[in-house]
């Protein structure tokens, strides 16, 4: 069974035609839309989105997520700015054929005292879904550095408080990544995860001697990922996964806030070839595990 790959193409390339050239270079059918011609994926425009969707569809190509920057907001920030981000990706629906969304769960730092970064963190959530339940949206959340989601012990406070009231409007991604430059154990997040887990961000990182973290192609960092990726091909997990190099930090990664350092031994390539080295890694994991051709 060949499992469901998808990529942050953007990392190759500012446009769709070098995001679609990327793709097919490693075999990829799918997208995950973020940058695209110079607009991040809440605010492109309709016009442009259909023009976007007929490249795709030329070339074969369908968009599995939007990586939206959704939840990337200061806790104390107006959430209305979010709203009509998640409503636009809900008029892009019909457009683009896609109703995944991947999002974030807000930063805190006014340092309001946690409780209150919780409480808030809830609500914001809830009219998020409200939002998403109006276009039949699905909210996948990510484990990033420093917003409410971030360590394990809050990430279970949404897998409690939102995915497990509304499962099939709230899901949860896992970032091996992520977790590593949070100082967390990978393995041991994913133990208490895992069950829950509903897609997977192929980045991964290692701590250096100088307790800083560097991006490295998946599975030579510290994040077990081909360790991880065994366990769910046994069970007959079955995706969605999304490539997300990092390897350097082009204009488009820039964007997002990205901690740790690109892979230092990369820093002078093209980003369309160190999106090609990130998905070679992946790919040979995916093989290893039975679930790639």
């Amino acid at each position: 069974m060949k499992w469901p790959l998808s990529a942050f193409a953007d990392e190759a390339g500012g446009q769709i035609d070098e995001q679609i050239k990327a793709l097919h270079r490693e075999g990829i059918d799918r997208i995950d839309l973020r940058g695209v011609n110079g607009h991040n994926i809440t605010v492109l425009p309709l016009d442009l989105a259909e023009e976007i969707r007929a490249k795709l569809d030329a070339a074969g190509v369908t968009v599995q997520m939007y990586g939206s920057p959704i939840g990337k907001i200061d806790i104390a920030d107006d959430v209305q700015s979010d709203l009509d981000r998640l409503t636009h990706l809900g008029k892009l629906k019909p457009i683009l054929g896609c109703g995944a969304v991947r999002f974030f769960s807000y930063y805190n730092k006014t340092e309001l005292p946690e409780n209150q970064w919780r409480d808030k963190c809830l609500e914001n959530m809830a009219r998020l879904m409200e939002v998403a339940e109006r276009y039949d949206l699905v909210l996948y959340h990510e484990n990033e550095r420093h917003i409410f989601g971030d360590l394990v012990r809050n990430v279970c406070v949404l897998r409690d408080e939102c995915h497990a009231k509304n499962p099939g409007r709230f899901k949860m991604i896992f970032d091996f990544d992520n977790y590593n430059q949070s100082g967390e154990d990978v393995w041991a997040a994913w133990q208490e995860l895992g069950p829950t887990t509903e897609a997977i961000h192929f980045k991964d990182s290692k701590r250096l001697a100088d307790g800083s973290y560097q991006h490295v192609p998946a599975g030579t960092g510290d994040g077990h990922i081909p360790r991880i990726l065994q366990t769910l091909a046994d069970r007959g997990w079955n995706g969605p996964l999304t490539l997300e190099p990092h390897l350097t930090h082009s204009a488009m990664v820039l964007t997002t806030g990205s901690s740790g350092e690109g892979d230092k031994a990369l820093k002078d390539l093209p980003p369309a070839e160190t999106f090609h080295i990130a998905a070679e890694h992946a790919l040979a994991i995916l093989k290893d595990v039975g679930r790639w051709a």
